[in-house]
């Protein structure tokens, strides 16, 4: 088995969900080019990387690798022990291409709007989701290219202003690259593209899961404020997570609409709930959710997705038609239709991380910046939609979901403040409202 960045993220979910690999089956080899459009650039292109955690510094590692002429010249996070920690690691990588002097690492709650207004053209968007649509209207207003991980939002008007902010992008000919990862694997886009081109007929039912094992917490400090306690655990939190429908299994989600063209649902309906993970410090979110999106005419998108520890596994997508039916599985690697048409992929894989910012740096390049907008809104919302329809037992209609006031989290942010922790929501009794 190869040791690529894409079968390393593959281990990680199974030893998360304590799966065993079965013969080393499917290990794909990666490729991992140089792109052709960054032979030769003349103009320095300056990045500036907003949250400092894993998937932060992963991102700065990739854009880093990206473009020959790119810096990374500023650093913002909520702590200055991530950032010092991050910049550590990039610096070990990538030498040179990291010049973040001290007045460019930025501390706090502001720190966000102090790199989107220093010197960079480039700012990757990697902190807890909650924080997500602000920072991207910030770098949008500020007419700076944008890498934003999924998901986007974690409630309706965050979402609203995530729509805001990818119109105001096409009108400023920015950037902005969604985290939405499995759009950008070889695998999938063949796949997905041989069912969008209708290898399967017409589509009756889309069956997705994300079923993984659990995740980890810190252990509560006695200096920590409440505050800071949440942000470090920011998991467990639906203001900073959206819960893990949200965070995580929207992946899954991601790749149901990518079937339906990212069509819109009319509804969902679903239940979910906190069986096993109960203790206090996983917050207030559910460890299981299933739900059933209908997108009228019979078609249906089905979810399930799992939190639990020692319990069977499974991340994949089916798609079944009149014609044929597509499996997708991001375990095994097994991309292949069944049908009228008889097909399996059997190509080279790609680390689709990497091409996320192969692909944004060039598009930056050629003067065609990418603008992912539509869909990475699109699908965060569904998985908005599913936690409204399980949090209140409720058929939620995607009108409502969009439209929501619900507004979760604070308007303003303080260390000292004794933000409380929501009651967990209990469907049929209470509204689903909350933190």
């Amino acid at each position: 088995m190869n040791n690529s960045p894409q079968n390393e993220s593959r281990r990680r979910f199974i030893k998360n969900t304590g799966s065993a690999v079965v013969g080393g089956s499917l290990a794909i080899p990666m490729i991992n080019t140089m792109p052709t459009f960054a032979k030769g650039n003349a103009d320095t292109l300056k990045v500036g990387l907003i949250g400092c955690g894993g998937r932060g510094t992963g991102a700065a590692n990739q854009a880093m690798k990206a473009d020959p002429n790119v810096k990374l010249v500023a650093m913002a996070d909520a702590f200055e022990d991530r950032l010092q920690s991050s910049m550590e690691n990039l610096k070990k990588g990538h030498g040179d291409k990291v010049q973040v002097d001290p007045e460019h690492q930025f501390i706090g709650f502001d720190a966000f709007q102090k790199l989107i207004d220093s010197d960079v053209d480039v700012v990757l968007l990697a902190t807890p989701p909650g924080f997500r649509p602000q920072h991207l209207t910030a770098a949008v207003e500020a007419k700076k290219h944008v890498f934003a991980e999924k998901p986007v939002a974690v409630d309706g008007p965050g979402i609203r202003q995530v729509m805001a902010a990818a119109k105001k992008a096409k009108e400023n000919n920015t950037a902005v690259m969604s985290g939405f990862c499995w759009r950008y694997h070889e695998p999938k886009r063949a796949a997905f593209g041989k069912i969008l081109d209708g290898a399967v007929g017409n589509i009756g039912t889309v069956y997705n899961t994300y079923n993984t094992g659990t995740l980890w917490s810190k252990e509560r400090q006695p200096e920590w404020t409440e505050m800071e306690y949440q942000l470090r655990n920011w998991l467990y939190y639906k203001w900073l997570s959206g819960d893990h429908i949200t965070e995580q299994a929207v992946h899954s989600l991601d790749m149901m609409s990518w079937a339906l063209s990212d069509k819109q649902p009319m509804s969902a309906m679903g239940t979910g709930g906190r069986q096993v993970r109960t203790d206090d410090k996983y917050g207030h979110i559910y460890d299981h959710f299933a739900i059933v999106y209908d997108y009228g005419d019979g078609q249906k998108g089905i979810h399930m997705s799992r939190q639990q520890f020692n319990c069977a596994n499974s991340y994949s997508v089916e798609v079944s038609g009149d014609q044929g039916h597509a499996t997708v599985d991001c375990i095994k690697g097994v991309h292949e239709i069944k049908g009228n048409e008889k097909w399996r992929y059997r190509g080279e894989s790609n680390d689709m991380y990497q091409t996320e910012h192969d692909e944004l740096f060039a598009s930056i390049r050629n003067g065609s910046p990418v603008n992912d907008g539509d869909f990475m809104a699109q699908s965060t919302l569904l998985a908005i939609m599913g936690r409204m329809a399980a949090y209140t037992g409720q058929i939620v209609t995607y009108d409502e979901a969009l439209n929501s006031q619900e507004k979760l989290g604070p308007e303003n942010y303080s260390w000292d403040m004794e933000y409380p922790v929501a009651a967990v929501p209990m469907p049929g009794i209470q509204d689903g409202v909350g933190r």
